[in-house]
């Protein structure tokens, strides 16, 4: 049963958009995040599974709970070993593995402690000892950490969670210990708009947003319901059959993330993307470095080393819908279209 295979990425029929923001947030996951908003049963967490399963094995130490990169992390893991009291030594021994990049799931009713980290209490009690029970920040290290419901989570656990993406460290302060650890990671948080909205400081925090539904073409739907049913009959085959776009994709996301260094914007882009910023009504500064940050990574996965202006369009429907300066009764979806038309207008 754990060796069944998992729906592939490439055989999702439509919600491209989706899958460009959780594509973009994988070969820069300096975007802070992606929050889907949309119904139930339009493929969100699907689609986050398929595409860490496409994704290239990762070195990790060998039952290392803060997942470190033994190629550019071992002073770090030096260092944490000794700040939590463990024998350093090990760590010159300790083995190298590859595996998965994993999907890391945040439970709706998690405390903080959980998130961030904690004293491990009943060896303390029993041993005297002081030792850190590591939360789910040190799990998502290099992974995928998916909120399902964050509308729903407390807010200063939003707090923490936007905090770690946006910075890439996360801070245990408990009791006498303090220390951190790497937190980069790829954040997926998804909620129905039905069920509660996030406060607009958190959506703000957001790197990029997409709203989505259901698909409503007759042929489209009978394409997912005829492709689920192939993957239920026969996991393997179905699998086997979508192998070399997977295969393709997969080299496409690696090649993007080794090319976005070098990727370069011309100084009237940025003209364009603060003039876009200031015509819908951006408050604040962040709209403008996260639409920078994502024109470039989309001429990366174009494969390009120059930003076009069509990178910022594209970016500007990603990046500007949920931080749109709004009136009250004013859906998200409204401000996508508006940036949508603002868009065709300018090619």
């Amino acid at each position: 049963m754990n060796n069944r295979p998992i729906y592939p990425f490439t055989a999702l029929v439509g919600q491209d958009t989706m899958k460009l923001a959780l594509m973009l947030n994988v070969v820069n996951p300096g975007l802070s995040g992606v929050l889907i908003r949309g119904e139930k049963g339009t493929a969100k967490s699907t689609a986050v599974r398929a595409l860490a399963d496409i994704l290239p094995e990762i070195p990790v130490f060998r039952d290392d709970p803060y997942q470190l990169d033994p190629n550019e992390e071992y002073e770090v893991y030096i260092e944490i070993r000794q700040a939590v009291q463990a024998d350093s030594a090990l760590a010159a021994t300790r083995e190298v593995v590859l595996r998965k990049v994993r999907v890391v799931e945040l439970p709706v009713g998690a405390t903080e402690d959980r998130v961030v980290g904690t004293l491990d209490l009943e060896h303390a009690l029993k041993k005297g000892e002081k030792r850190v029970e590591p939360g789910i920040l040190a799990q998502a290290h290099r992974n995928i950490l998916y909120v399902d419901e964050v509308n729903l989570l407390d807010d200063h656990v939003v707090d923490v969670l936007l905090d770690s993406a946006a910075m890439g460290v996360n801070t245990i302060e408990r009791e006498g210990v303090s220390f951190s650890h790497p937190a980069r990671f790829t954040l997926v948080g998804t909620m129905n708009p039905e069920e509660g909205e996030l406060r607009p400081q958190l959506l703000d925090r957001f790197g990029l947003c997409v709203t989505i539904e259901g698909i409503r073409t007759t042929e489209d739907r009978v394409a997912i319901m005829e492709r689920r049913a192939a993957f239920d009959l026969d996991p393997e085959r179905f699998a086997a059959q979508w192998q070399a776009e997977s295969d393709a994709l997969a080299d496409r996301l690696l090649i993007a993330r080794s090319l976005y260094p070098e990727v370069q914007i011309e100084r009237p882009l940025l003209f364009e993307i603060a003039r876009t910023c200031l015509e819908v009504g951006v408050d604040g500064h962040r709209g403008d470095i996260i639409m920078l940050k994502t024109a470039k990574t989309l001429a990366a996965l174009d494969g390009r080393t120059q930003v076009e202006s069509g990178d910022i369009r594209t970016a500007s429907e990603l990046v500007l819908p949920h931080r749109v300066r709004r009136q009250p009764l004013m859906e998200i979806a409204d401000s996508v279209q508006t940036l949508r038309k603002r868009a065709l207008a300018g090619q």
